[in-house]
């Protein structure tokens, strides 16, 4: 089996998304070393629920918890061959679960990311997800506003940053044009558009005094950028910063997976959003994601026949 692990972007966050975590005993030091980013626990962040699960620091951080504690669950199930990838945040993610980055370091780089984008962005900005058109029209029609391609998931549907009203208008007009779904995101930063330029650069920074580590074998991790294995870890970190900035393109990691053989998905984080989009790129996969099951040992049973 190889099995592809998948790691969510923000935007699911909810009061329920530790449930099957909160009492792994592996997840705990996860859990610990994030209470003093949040000031609280993030399982009782989570559990309160309100605006603050979409700021974008609690939820960057959130993301990077959830990815993280549920890995914990599928070293327990030590699947033969992985490849990992991350949507957005869950890149950062993505480097933890590798072994690339101790998941401490993971989660202050959390941190640092949204911080940067927070001060770099500009407010009433945002992003829209827009399906059911070919990518080339919905470029046409975002540019005509000002807007910017953000992520590319598969050959008609993407996600487009800018000015909240803005998209609102371009929501409207895709619809109007034959989308299937056209609508703003929660989401309140432009992210991976040239509007976040300044938050690479600061990013960068951050980055730079973030010790790598080498791990012995391991999952493979693709880069959530351009689907390209990471091999050079300076050139990886690189593409980390410029994710901020720059479009990604979820489709080709998605692609990238197929190549790498994967009969097997699991998406961890909250929500299911890349567990539906692999199902569309890897018909002949086994797909699910972590919210999927009701316990741990739903989850290594399903590992363990995959």
């Amino acid at each position: 089996m190889t099995l592809a692990v998948l790691l969510s972007g923000q935007g699911g966050q909810h009061a329920g998304m530790f449930d099957l975590t909160a009492d792994h005993p592996e997840a705990q030091p996860i859990f610990a070393a994030a209470g003093p980013l949040l000031g609280a626990d993030p399982r009782a962040v989570a559990h309160t629920g309100g605006p603050r699960l979409h700021e974008n620091r609690t939820g960057q951080i959130l993301v990077c918890v959830a990815g993280l504690a549920a890995w914990t669950i599928v070293q327990r199930a030590r699947p033969a061959r992985v490849v990992v990838a991350g949507y957005s945040i869950g890149d950062l993610a993505a480097w933890g679960c590798a072994g690339r980055f101790a998941p401490e370091t993971v989660l202050r780089l959390a941190a640092a990311r949204a911080e940067a984008m927070d001060a770099a962005a500009a407010p009433g900005h945002g992003l829209a997800g827009i399906r059911g058109l070919a990518v080339s029209r919905i470029d046409a029609m975002a540019r005509a506003r000002g807007c910017h391609l953000a992520i590319l998931n598969a050959p008609d549907s993407v996600v487009v940053g800018g000015e909240r009203a803005i998209l609102e208008g371009l929501c409207a007009e895709a619809l109007a044009a034959g989308a299937q779904r056209a609508v703003l995101l929660p989401v309140h930063t432009p992210s991976h558009t040239p509007l976040l330029a300044e938050a690479t650069e600061r990013f960068r920074a951050s980055l730079a005094e973030a010790p790598t580590l080498r791990p012995r074998g391991g999952a493979r991790l693709l880069s959530g950028l351009d689907g390209a294995p990471v091999f050079d870890a300076e050139a990886g970190v690189e593409k980390l910063a410029l994710q901020i900035s720059r479009r990604i393109d979820w489709a080709a990691c998605l692609e990238a997976a197929r190549e790498d053989g994967a009969d097997a998905v699991l998406e961890l984080g909250p929500g299911h959003a890349l567990a539906t989009m692999a199902r569309a790129a890897l018909p002949d996969a086994r797909v699910h994601a972590i919210e999927d099951f009701r316990s741990v040992a739903g989850v290594t049973d399903w590992l363990g026949e995959a």
